[in-house]
């Protein structure tokens, strides 16, 4: 056995808000020989977060190959914080040398009620197994470039926009029974990675599996392929037509930085074509996929110090671009083009420091920088604590993707974006 990190983050449904002085309690999860308690009582801290969780997991070798042992241990995790329903998180998963982390949004507790901590308040997630290890449907071949429908209206279809979020169906496209979950863009996409490679595997190999999710994820989005067909949603959660997305999973950081640093970055065979290419892919072992990218072939081109976007060459053919959206919605002010440090003025860091100033009035651990549009000391030691907090690389600067992390952050508790129920 060999170590993993898990980090848990409790934040208010309803307001964004963290939630201080919860407890949070770690088992095993073993659904035939019964949890075992690992950890009693964590408390959350100013963030609402309990930081750094020491957890066992396999060695990372039943992840670098396919293997008859599952790579990756399992465990639940139980949130109780006072005039909240009871959480908890069932099926978590954990990678050897990983920092996996897992948000929990508390339901404020129905007065109704006699206690939050009686059994049959519990709001229950059960985290499905992982794709490579699990049984589910092989997706069924489609044509990588759709004919374009009428607009619809839903989206701007000039060009490939970031949504603001996507509406994941959870299940197949014809079953009513299911429901609609609203997502922020990048949780999509962060969600559907961890569900589906390994997080353990080189970082040329993630980037390429990023790229040809967010290709395929625009491509749905882009066409309006399930709205021109009357549905109400972007995308489904069934691997048989799209991308395996696991409500309330954990999201392992190794993915969630790649993501970060590429989540506009897709696929486009050039001249002719204005639509991300529908980059569809399989296991490469249980199913196999001609023409198409294999995960696990993958891995093996990154083993080979492959870069990720000779990988994507290597399945999908040397006719590829890999255009930015140009446009991002959801967010008050697009990304400069160029990185904030120390020394750098100007209205950008205003607007960092602005910001930044909003989220630190809901978490106080990050300090307050006066709005002078310099780039000093008390900037940079802000931008570093919001990096520690939200799973970036600790750096003190402002680049690509702690630019949209902190729009992202700021959008939500100011609510300039509305958190959407699940419908």
């Amino acid at each position: 056995m060999q170590e993993s990190y898990l980090t848990v983050s409790l934040i208010d449904s309803t307001n964004a808000r963290p939630i201080t002085n919860a407890k949070v309690n770690i088992y095993t999860y073993d659904t035939s020989n019964g949890a075992e308690l690992v950890y009693n009582n964590l408390p959350t801290n100013i963030s609402g977060q309990v930081v750094r969780i020491l957890l066992s997991a396999p060695d990372i070798g039943y992840s670098e190959e396919p293997s008859n042992v599952k790579p990756y241990s399992q465990y639940t995790v139980e949130a109780i914080a006072e005039g909240y329903e009871t959480a908890l998180i069932e099926g978590i998963q954990m990678f050897p040398l990983e920092e996996s982390r897992q948000e929990i949004k508390m339901v404020p507790l129905n007065r109704n009620k006699r206690s939050s901590f009686l059994r049959q308040n519990d709001i229950i997630s059960i985290i499905g197994e992982h794709t490579l290890w699990g049984s589910y449907p092989a997706k069924i071949p489609e044509s990588d470039l759709k004919e374009l429908p009428p607009p619809t209206g839903f989206v701007v279809l000039d060009n490939p926009v970031v949504p603001e979020y996507i509406v994941v169906h959870d299940g197949s496209p014809d079953d009513s029974t299911a429901p609609n979950y609203w997502v922020e863009y990048k949780e999509y996409i962060k969600n559907v990675a961890s569900s589906e490679i390994y997080s353990t595997w080189p970082i040329e190999t993630i980037y390429a599996n990023v790229v040809a999710i967010i290709s395929f994820t625009l491509n749905r989005v882009f066409t309006e392929w399930y709205r021109s067909k009357g549905y109400d949603f972007t995308i489904t959660s069934s691997t048989a037509v799209d991308h395996k997305f696991i409500y309330n999973r954990n999201l392992f950081t190794s993915i969630n930085v790649v993501v970060d640093d590429i989540f506009n970055t897709y696929i486009k065979r050039p001249p002719t074509s204005r639509q991300p290419l529908l980059s569809q892919y399989c296991d490469g072992q249980k199913v196999q996929c001609p023409n198409q990218m294999t995960q696990w072939g993958s891995k093996y081109l990154g083993d080979q110090g492959y870069s990720w976007q000779d990988i994507l060459y290597y399945y999908y053919g040397d006719n590829l671009a890999f255009p930015e959206a140009a446009i991002v919605s959801g967010v008050p002010a697009s990304y400069p083009g160029y990185t904030l440090q120390m020394g750098t003025s100007g209205q950008y860091v205003r607007t960092i420091q602005n910001q930044l100033n909003v989220i630190a009035n809901t978490y106080s651990a990050i300090p307050k920088n006066q709005e002078d549009g310099i780039y000093g000391t008390n900037t940079f030691n802000a931008t570093k604590k919001f990096q520690e907090i939200f799973g970036l690389p600790q750096t003190g600067i402002v680049d690509f993707k702690t630019w949209y992390e902190i729009s992202r952050l700021y959008v939500a508790v100011t609510k300039i974006a509305s958190l959407n129920p699940v419908i």
